[in-house]
């Protein structure tokens, strides 16, 4: 097949379009002179800045589309989608997503191939009907490659696995001057947020995980999170009561300068936690073992030497409900020994 132009699908999130880099970049080395366009949300674009492997961004606003449903503006944001898609002739579009809309955005393409997964690895099974090749990545665990065996149908080849990220000068001077005034040259990221209730570890052991590192690592601890969870934040630092513990908000990119620097990542199953693990962050992961559609084998870090401590609690099947608990089942005992046989790995 003749790659002039290709179409890559995946419009979110963060830690789901990071899962993703290393398929386009396989395809970016094997097809050098065929142009790749992605589609993808516009909140989460700037993940894409500065990638060599990406000609054209083709962004969407479809979580804004969704809010504004009850205004009538969905059939206007619909049509704009179609249009957008059908700006170039693409020879081939890759779903990695395998949503309805995201493989309906495929066939609008008109792309003459158009790859997804088979049914049984699809969030919506019905999605497989618009796919003209559908792959069954069997044997395969983490979804990095689970991602690779698409690009492979194609003729890519998965190694390296290579993360692309933004890094500019503009967002490295200034973490460094930031970093320079907090006098924290040396520090551990703590991230507090998920996606929702359920994934996160509750706030008050992040206070005390907070305490004990003070007194056992001489770092910095900077919290970081999405400025609607400042709130969470401003209050497990006002229980830790912490010298050495501070707020660091950040854009997408200035986080990803900073876990460059950070001597550790501790988190949740969250966006952040995925980046710090694309950088080669050393890693502490806190997840749900119970939860069949997040395991540690599909979605967590992917270097050997870290670790994740997992919740021995009983998965909840509501999983975005409003009102449902925090992670529980995992201590903080648990997680601060973690941290220790972590950074010896790293540190000796």
């Amino acid at each position: 097949m003749t790659l002039r132009r290709l179409l890559v699908i995946r419009l979110s999130s963060i830690g789901d379009v990071v899962h993703t880099l290393p398929a386009v970049a396989a395809l970016g080395r094997c097809f050098p002179e065929t142009e790749i366009h992605w589609a993808i949300e516009q909140r989460y674009s700037t993940l894409l800045d500065g990638n060599p492997y990406v000609r054209r961004r083709v962004e969407f606003d479809t979580l804004g589309t969704r809010a504004r449903a009850h205004r009538g503006q969905w059939v206007t944001g619909l049509i704009g989608m179609a249009r957008r898609t059908r700006e170039f002739q693409y020879d081939a579009a890759l779903d990695f997503q395998g949503l309805i809309k995201t493989s309906l955005l495929a066939r609008l393409s008109r792309s003459s191939a158009r790859i997804g997964f088979a049914k049984r690895w699809l969030r919506e099974p019905a999605a497989a009907i618009f796919y003209t090749d559908r792959v069954a990545p069997e044997g395969r665990r983490h979804v990095v490659d689970l991602n690779l065996a698409l690009a492979e149908r194609l003729g890519a080849t998965p190694e390296p696995w290579e993360f692309p990220l933004p890094k500019n000068a503009e967002d490295e001077s200034l973490i460094e001057k930031r970093l320079e005034t907090l006098h924290g040259r040396e520090f551990v990221i703590v991230n507090p947020g998920g996606g929702w209730k359920a994934k996160r570890w509750p706030p008050e052991c992040y206070a005390a995980l907070i305490e004990r590192l003070e007194t056992e690592f001489p770092v910095k601890v900077f919290l970081t999170g999405s400025p609607a969870e400042e709130p969470l934040i401003r209050k497990i630092l006002a229980d830790a009561s912490s010298a050495k513990a501070e707020y660091f908000p950040s854009t997408l990119r200035q986080f990803i300068a900073l876990a460059r620097r950070g001597r550790l990542f501790v988190g949740g199953d969250t966006g952040p936690m995925h980046l710090a693990a694309a950088v080669s962050t050393p890693i502490v992961a806190i997840f749900d073992a119970a939860d069949p559609l997040n395991t540690v084998e599909r979605n967590g870090p992917f270097n050997a030497a870290d670790i994740t401590v997992t919740s021995s609690s009983r998965f909840q099947e509501v999983r975005r409900g409003k009102h449902l608990h925090y992670l529980n089942g995992v201590t903080v005992d648990a997680v601060l020994a973690a941290i220790r046989e972590r950074w010896k790995k790293a540190y000796g």
